[in-house]
């Protein structure tokens, strides 16, 4: 299980617990920016999925996390769902290092290729893989996943599948916090 400190800011990483399941909620809604899901999903994945997910703290109060999966099917894939942050602490690296936390944890153990979906004008979220992809020393390939319309609510973009890796665990010291 994470549990790290960040002490230059005052940030702590760690394994959700379900009783934070509703600030992971909060969090995704306060970004404006992330796909929002209903309450109950985020309460699963901090119960369900703990060992695939990292929250980030500040003064007690969850500022960020990280959520994901390993792929039935793919065991040697981790999927990044969401990463979410709230904006007073968007910009400063975290979104990197609760990457990093969520590659370290037991969930990841094992995993060499890590995707996530990203839309073709979220360019922050493309910097942050590709550059996840060169500080792994690996390939970061960029594959169409989704199509605009196959999503049920008008206004979606399309998302894009970004793979990366195959990744070595040693690799992952250099996204250490």
């Amino acid at each position: 299980m994470i549990d790290e400190e960040i002490p230059d800011q005052g940030i702590r990483l760690r394994t959700p617990s379900p009783r934070d399941g509703a600030a992971l909620w909060e969090v995704a809604r306060e970004t404006g920016t992330l796909d929002l899901n209903s309450s109950y999903l985020y309460l699963l994945l901090a119960r369900d999925f703990a060992d695939t997910c990292v929250i980030a703290e500040h003064d007690g109060q969850v500022v960020g996390f990280a959520s994901g999966y390993r792929r039935p099917r793919r065991p040697e894939v981790l999927f990044l769902w969401q990463v979410g942050i709230v904006p007073a602490f968007q910009g400063a690296g975290l979104g990197k290092r609760l990457v990093g936390a969520f590659l370290r944890q037991p969930g990841a153990d094992r995993a060499s290729l890590l995707e996530t979906t990203i839309s073709p004008d979220n360019e922050a979220s493309r910097a942050l893989f590709r550059s996840i992809a060169r500080e792994l020393d690996t390939d970061c390939e960029v594959t169409p996943c989704f199509a605009a319309d196959d999503f049920p609510d008008a206004g979606h973009e399309a998302e894009e599948l970004f793979t990366i890796g195959p990744y070595r665990p040693s690799a992952l010291n250099h996204l250490a916090p």
